[in-house]
């Protein structure tokens, strides 16, 4: 079974609940949760159950099968689980009320789905535990559903480095244009496709930075890394020291909980400038230190090598 296609069933499953919190309309603190309130959003929590739930009887079956730790290694059972909780925490902790009432507890949310979460799920490599959790009679045809040609070339085009690194950086920065942030926040279906680019893209991204389907060299993984952490730290910059709020959504809500609109959004713009920024730049460095330290036991580098002499 093609293993990259397998990241169009999570992708798309849970897409949706990452937009289910916000349902009231950010502005009209009569109709937003308790800052304080935990979301249990039948469906969201259903999704996430079920994703669980699929990696560990994919798991259990592999296991019982090949020997514990075969095809799925604990390391990245734990990246799952880690990746899972982030999830979890993002969706259904008092962070997700809180995000309706201030920009930066949102600002928060989202790093959690795009740089905790996702790198933590694709390290966790679920697709083949997911497989595994398919009947034995399904799986035939899903395989020849994934290996069919228009979903095998979408997924060659989405996956290619220029273009993960594009599909990241265009959600980040269209998102944050205050007229298209300010739509999120009062419609519920403009949120779910915002959360849904962001979770998206940065699945996406990782799955290339990370090499996930060994297509990425080591060098041009940094590369990705590394402006993806230069352009998101310029943003988180641009919230902070902007002189003006840019979301009007904000206006009403950050009072009560005394701050400025200003304030607030410049802590949001640190969230994404440091710790956002950061863990880009320590991901870049791990990779970096890996390439260099394994180089010589690489077969693939000369290839690429005697390939463009």
């Amino acid at each position: 079974m093609r293993a990259a296609a397998w990241w169009l069933i999570p992708a798309l499953a849970l897409a949706p609940a990452l937009a289910a919190a916000h349902t009231a309309q950010p502005g009209l603190a009569d109709s937003l949760p308790a800052p304080g309130a935990w979301s249990f959003e039948p469906w969201v929590v259903g999704l996430l159950l079920l994703a669980m739930a699929g990696y560990a009887l994919g798991t259990w079956r592999v296991w019982r099968r090949a020997g514990r730790g075969r095809g799925v290694q604990p390391r990245q059972l734990a990246a799952f689980v880690l990746g899972w909780l982030a999830l979890a925490a993002a969706l259904l902790s008092p962070l997700d009320a809180l995000g309706a009432w201030l920009f930066s507890a949102h600002m928060v949310q989202h790093e959690l789905l795009m740089v905790v979460a996702a790198p933590l799920l694709v390290i966790g490599r679920p697709l083949a535990a997911w497989a595994w959790a398919f009947s034995p009679a399904a799986r035939p045809a899903l395989r020849a559903a994934i290996r069919s040609r228009p979903i095998a070339a979408t997924w060659r085009l989405l996956t290619a480095p220029l273009a993960a690194w594009a599909l990241h950086a265009l959600a980040l920065w269209l998102w944050h244009v205050p007229r298209l942030f300010d739509a999120a926040l009062h419609s519920e279906a403009i949120h779910v496709l915002q959360h849904a680019s962001f979770l998206a893209s940065a699945l996406l991204f990782w799955w290339a930075a990370l090499g996930g389907d060994q297509r990425v060299p080591g060098p041009w993984a940094i590369v990705l890394l590394l402006t993806t952490m230069l352009h998101t730290s310029v943003l988180g910059a641009l919230l902070t020291f902007a002189a003006t709020p840019w979301y009007s959504g904000y206006a009403a809500t950050t009072a009560s909980l005394g701050l400025t609109p200003l304030d607030d959004q410049q802590i949001g713009g640190l969230v994404m400038w440091v710790p956002g920024g950061l863990a880009y730049l320590v991901a870049g460095l791990a990779l970096a230190l890996q390439w260099f330290g394994d180089r010589p036991q690489r077969p693939h580098v000369a290839s690429l090598h005697s390939r463009y002499r």
